[in-house]
């Protein structure tokens, strides 16, 4: 059954009611991570020897020269006296900005984003050309995690597509707002490209806030250093006085961030552990001279700012203060390449449920922890369990590997295990021999999108398996026909698989039109449901933005458990994404809930 298009309808007034019905999951003003302090200003103390003003010019720092200034033009001399370079001494910011980026380079704030339509991207007009704000609103209130690890990959791709920015809202903004998303869900690299798709020119304060949570959450203070002097301009926060100090050691000015670093000591700009951190940022710069020891023991807590400077120098936070905050940095801790592959791997399998890892990249990690000698444990098991799934000698040998790869203890770390043998699940033949595992083989091959692999089993996977379930939702032509005899079979009758299966396949057409009714009673699953959530998902599908309908997805799968998730939300996702043209997302996701449930 597809989605039926509404007709008739104030969109306005539809969508203003579904952001006045959705919780405040969060303020709207970004929260700040960053210690207690941070967010206060300043005053500056005045320094015993007047540092040089700098300004930034390109890539390089530029500095005034000291002395007297020329006689005649009242200029001093900047750079290669060959090129014939002059600026004033006193520049506005706007002329400073416009000598370092020719108008002609400068990129258009109407459309931002990094991934292009055609190179992994969704067309510019994913999000439709008004309701900027609203928008704006679901980003800000979105609770991450999202239950479905396919939707999370989606939704990804729509924040960092390169897209018209809507109606009503600063482009540099609405690209904050993006980033701000990615942070809270994991995507700590995807953020950090979405908001340098933005020339530092247009930067707004709440571009600058984000674009330090973003620096931070990939633990590369170095990515705030192009952003320290216009910050400062319109920012009063103290992390910025670090900041400087931090990018004048990295830039090879230790003398500099000496003076810097102790200025803000004595204001107070920093003290205990993240004053230490940021010394050790500096002690790293070129010819930097701080040792710097790093204790945690009397840590309580730990924050973005704590994260980013301890990633950063490769200091591996401890475990118990991992577990005080948000599975996000969790996340950041396993994309950090600083980190010891070893001390990644328990949250890559984290990432890899989430969607932040690829089931390639969660293989490659195991394969550099491999190399170190002195390998035991858990990990070890699992490395040689690896290893024997793609190169047992006979193929009951792989799939004893694989099996017992699979038998996780929890919930997340057998779905991980699911990502990490998509290749090898690949690998095992089609046949009644090995009919046994089929379940458990398709669903390892479609973490990684492999549904034609997969198809291989049809025909030979008992029908009304859970393998046959997945098969049915995930061939691109729907050749496997489903009725109600087989839904009602299908684990019974309000079975909650059954209820998934028909969710999936009622949103994706696949049901004979004259049954749908009768058997959504007879599994009670209300798919006519109405309300502002559902009334805005299927506006924005039959208005043809993706963008919006992977947003409006998400807030309908905001819970970290699939068993949040209601056949009715499902259907209505399912329904929607087909309906933009993203039929592969629609069907992976009914395909996971399956696997899942």
């Amino acid at each position: 059954m597809k989605i039926s298009r509404t007709s008739a309808i104030c969109v306005t007034v539809a969508l203003g009611a579904m952001v006045a019905a959705l919780p405040a999951l969060s303020q709207d003003t970004p929260e700040s991570l960053l210690p207690p302090g941070f967010n206060d200003p300043v005053e500056p103390a005045p320094s015993p020897t007047p540092a040089p003003a700098a300004t930034p010019q390109g890539g390089e720092t530029l500095v005034r020269p000291a002395g007297p200034p020329d006689d005649l033009t009242g200029n001093a001399a900047l750079g290669n006296d060959s090129l014939g370079v002059a600026v004033a001494e006193e520049l506005t910011p706007e002329e400073l900005e416009r000598y370092e980026l020719p108008a002609f380079a400068r990129r258009s704030l109407n459309r931002v984003g990094f991934a292009a339509a055609g190179r992994g991207g969704l067309p510019a007009n994913a999000f439709g050309g008004d309701n900027g704000r609203f928008l704006e609103v679901l980003m800000r209130r979105l609770d991450a995690p999202i239950a479905s690890r396919w939707l999370s990959i989606a939704l990804r791709r729509a924040l960092v597509s390169e897209v018209d920015t809507p109606a009503g809202v600063n482009g540099a903004d609405f690209a904050a707002e993006r980033a701000w998303l990615l942070i809270r869900m994991g995507e700590a690299n995807a953020a950090r490209g979405v908001v340098q798709s933005v020339d530092v020119a247009d930067y707004t304060p709440k571009m600058f806030q984000i674009a330090q949570q973003a620096a931070l959450a990939t633990g590369d203070p170095a990515g705030m250093c192009p952003l320290v002097d216009g910050a400062m301009r319109v920012s009063a926060e103290r992390g910025w006085r670090v900041a400087e100090a931090m990018c004048a050691a990295l830039a090879g000015r230790p003398e500099e961030a000496g003076r810097l670093i102790d200025a803000a000591r004595r204001q107070g700009a920093a003290r205990g552990i993240d004053l230490v951190l940021a010394e050790k940022i500096v002690g790293a710069g070129a010819q930097g001279r701080r040792a710097v020891t790093v204790e945690w023991d009397n840590v309580d807590r730990l924050d973005a700012w704590r994260w980013g400077l301890a990633a950063a120098t490769g200091e591996v936070v401890p475990a118990r203060l991992i577990d005080t905050v948000g599975p996000q940095v969790r996340l950041w801790q396993a994309l950090a390449p600083a980190l010891p592959a070893a001390d990644r791997l328990a949250s890559a399998e984290l990432a890899a449920v989430r969607g932040v890892y690829s089931g390639a990249a969660y293989r490659d990690l195991f394969a550099l922890v491999s190399e170190a000698q002195d390998v035991a444990g858990s990990d070890a098991t699992v490395i040689e369990g690896l290893t024997d799934a793609y190169a047992a000698q006979s193929i009951e040998g792989r799939l004893t590997a694989l099996r017992n790869l699979w038998q996780g203890s929890t919930p997340i770390q057998r779905h991980a295990r699911l990502v990490l043998t998509s290749d090898a699940a690949a690998r095992i033949p089609a046949a009644e021999a090995y009919v046994g595992d089929a379940d458990a083989l398709i669903a390892s091959m479609l973490t990684a999108g492999k549904d034609l692999r997969a198809l291989r089993w049809r025909g030979l996977v008992p029908a009304r398996s859970d393998g046959w379930a997945m098969l049915a939702l995930a061939d691109p032509a729907g050749r496997i026909a489903v009725d109600g005899g087989d839904l009602s079979a299908y684990g019974g009758a309000e079975s909650r698989k059954a209820q998934l299966l028909f969710a999936g396949l009622a949103g994706l057409g696949r049901l004979p039109e004259n049954q749908v009714a009768d058997i959504a009673q007879a599994l009670a699953v209300p798919i006519n449901t109405d309300n502002s959530w559902t009334d805005a998902i299927r506006t924005a599908a039959s208005r043809g933005e993706p963008g919006t309908v992977l947003l409006l997805a998400a807030v309908g799968m905001q819970t970290s458990d699939w068993r949040g998730v209601s056949p009715v939300a499902l259907f209505n996702i399912v329904a929607a994404l087909d309906a933009v043209g993203l039929n592969g997302e629609a069907r992976m996701i009914a395909a996971e809930a399956i696997a899942r449930a």
